[in-house]
């Protein structure tokens, strides 16, 4: 799809929420929410999907959520099953253009003209969203060209894959060049956390310099609850593998297939668990994420 092609933003004009936030100011960055999705029911569908939510995750109700958490600026990121169309999104961004920044999904065959507009529009990375499905051969010659006009770019690659095989993913991207995140703690396995394997290694890497870690969906490392607890062990791990420098923070809203364990408000109180010091909290919040996702 040709990401100049709109998709209407909503279904109905409940745009009242999205504007008082909007409103309040974009100049200070008070606090940037790194993961986020928006959609609607009706959207294009992919035809390899997990799932497909069946409701609506609006614009308007997620600038409820940061206005009343002070969040302030945030990162929408394509959601899986609605695949390489990333057109919905996309128009969030170009309305907001000063408060949001967004991770699309693209595929080899993507042209230079579809990424450039991609990056006009406020794209700033590209999402490999493994989960479920077999791990491609990153070093095959399609993929080194995708990833070296990313990088051309000055994007990076988002990765979202069980801790197990990080390495299998991460490390064609390093030999590549590319800035690499991590979703989701590195999604350890509920059973192991921090103890995991693939959470080790991805610890093991912190020195490259060229990798940051999303501190979200602690829930997915967990088994029917929210993960809080296990999420304070990861980021303080984490906090020393990578200093807050290169972490930032996530409410994966509206957390799909979770939303029975947690809230918007219950995950922006949970960062507070993870990382208690204040002042690292505020890197994490603010200045690790306006440098990786170029708000300023």
């Amino acid at each position: 799809m040709n990401a100049d092609q709109r998709i209407p933003l909503m279904q109905t004009q409940e745009t009242c929420m999205a504007e008082r936030w909007y409103e309040t100011g974009a100049e200070q960055i008070t606090a940037i929410d790194s993961h986020a999705h928006v959609f609607v029911r009706g959207l294009p569908l992919a035809p390899q999907r997990r799932h497909a939510p069946d409701y609506d995750a609006t614009l308007d109700a997620y600038a409820g959520h940061l206005l009343a958490n002070g969040v302030s600026h945030a990162v929408l990121v394509q959601p899986s099953f609605l695949g390489t169309d990333n057109r919905f999104f996309i128009d969030v961004m170009r309305r907001y253009p000063l408060r949001f920044r967004g991770v699309a999904v693209v595929d080899c065959s993507v042209s230079d003209a579809g990424l450039g507009s991609l990056d006009r529009s406020g794209v700033v990375g590209m999402r490999l969203n493994l989960i479920g499905l077999p791990i491609p051969d990153l070093r095959a010659p399609d993929w080194q060209r995708l990833f070296a006009r990313v990088n051309a770019l000055g994007w990076h690659v988002e990765v979202h894959r069980q801790a197990a095989d990080l390495r299998d993913v991460v490390e064609p991207l390093l030999e590549q060049g590319c800035t690499v995140v991590v979703d989701h703690f590195g999604r350890p396995a509920p059973q192991t956390v921090e103890r995991d394997p693939g959470f080790r290694y991805l610890l093991s890497i912190g020195g490259t310099g060229r990798v940051w870690v999303k501190l979200s969906a602690a829930y997915r490392s967990a088994v029917n609850d929210s993960g809080v607890a296990a999420g304070a062990r990861l980021a303080s791990a984490l906090i020393d593998a990578y200093t807050p420098g290169r972490l930032v923070w996530g409410s994966d809203w509206p957390h799909t297939q979770h939303q029975q364990f947690t809230d918007y408000d219950a995950t922006r109180r949970a960062l507070d668990r993870w990382v208690p010091d204040a002042a690292q909290r505020e890197i994490i919040l603010t200045g690790s994420a306006g440098e990786l996702y170029r708000f300023g």
